[in-house]
């Protein structure tokens, strides 16, 4: 099925006043959760309204879930210059705890995105150890990936990454991909046995300009890479939130445009895309800018994950 464009205007603004929701996750049973830095997650209903659910701390980023529907919250602590652990969140009984703070004797400091496999080896992103924004994507290689076995095992498995942001498995997971936001690219690691990892290649093209290699660049140009999301005909879904726009890298590696929103009142600095519903066509759209989650019909049904 053909990637049709979706009109900015088609999609409809939900959990209004929610604060930075920069990620959606939606379990088996429809409950939809969104990132919020006022708790741990914040619970969104059918008529759009939220309820937070708890503690604050940090400020949550990346979300997931694991088989069980216990939401995986990677923890991003560049804000409050704080740790930046894996954390997980059972909505059942409210229990929130730390699952990673520190692999191979790096401190997490920036855990960005996670993503659950079939075997149940968590991998997730650790963006940068740098204290401030501009220090972040200035380029530096100081990103990894690190990755918790199901026996509580962690290690590093990637490392000298740009800034890795959003994580994607393949359908057959022998592929992870990692959006590398400074690299303004998305690279694909092979997996191999152990949950380890090959060496990185760049998947498709550079996807735009960044700051620092041109002088003011329009908006719309910026390539700054985000979170990323498999549909279910291997179609990269990959957030470019400074230009406001929604790509998707094919099989073929030919990219195309699905969301694109010049003005930036309805979709503004997007950060991750989730699919939901009974035939997963639900599109979720998350922002580090809007107080409200999109929502809208993708015209291609998502890949499920382990939860789903």
């Amino acid at each position: 099925m053909p990637l049709t464009p979706i009109a900015p205007e088609s999609l409809t603004k939900i959990a209004v006043g929610i604060d930075r929701p920069e990620d959606v996750v939606v379990g088996k049973d429809g409950r939809v959760f969104a990132s919020d830095h006022q708790c741990a997650v914040a619970e969104i209903f059918a008529d759009g309204s939220f309820e937070r659910l708890g503690p604050k701390g940090g400020a949550p980023n990346g979300l997931n879930m694991d088989r069980e529907g216990r939401v995986l919250i990677a923890n991003f602590g560049i804000y409050d210059k704080e740790d930046g652990p894996l954390q997980r969140f059972d909505p059942a009984t409210g229990k929130h705890e730390t699952l990673v703070a520190q692999v191979d004797g790096k401190r997490l400091t920036s855990a960005n995105y996670p993503v659950m496999d079939r075997a149940g080896n968590i991998w997730c992103a650790n963006s940068t150890h740098a204290e401030t924004w501009p220090q972040a994507l200035d380029g530096r290689t100081d990103g990894f990936i690190f990755v918790m076995r199901p026996n509580g095992a962690t290690s590093i498995v990637a490392e000298g990454l740009k800034f890795p942001n959003g994580l994607a498995l393949s359908a057959d997971e022998q592929t992870l991909f990692c959006a590398q936001t400074s690299g303004a690219d998305v690279m694909a690691f092979p997996v191999l046995p152990g949950a380890t990892l090959g060496p990185g290649r760049r998947y498709g093209p550079v996807l735009g300009k960044l700051q620092q290699d041109v002088p003011a660049p329009p908006a719309q140009d910026l390539g700054y890479t985000d979170g990323v999301g498999m549909d279910a005909e291997g179609n990269l879904w990959v957030c470019l939130p400074a230009a406001n726009k929604v790509v998707a890298i094919t099989p073929s590696l030919e990219v195309v445009t699905v969301i694109h929103d010049l003005s930036g009142e309805i979709v503004n600095h997007p950060t991750n895309i989730t699919w939901g519903g009974a035939d997963l066509k639900d599109l979720y759209i998350g922002s580090i800018r809007a107080g409200y989650v999109l929502k809208g019909r993708s015209p291609v049904a998502g890949q499920p994950h382990i939860h789903q």
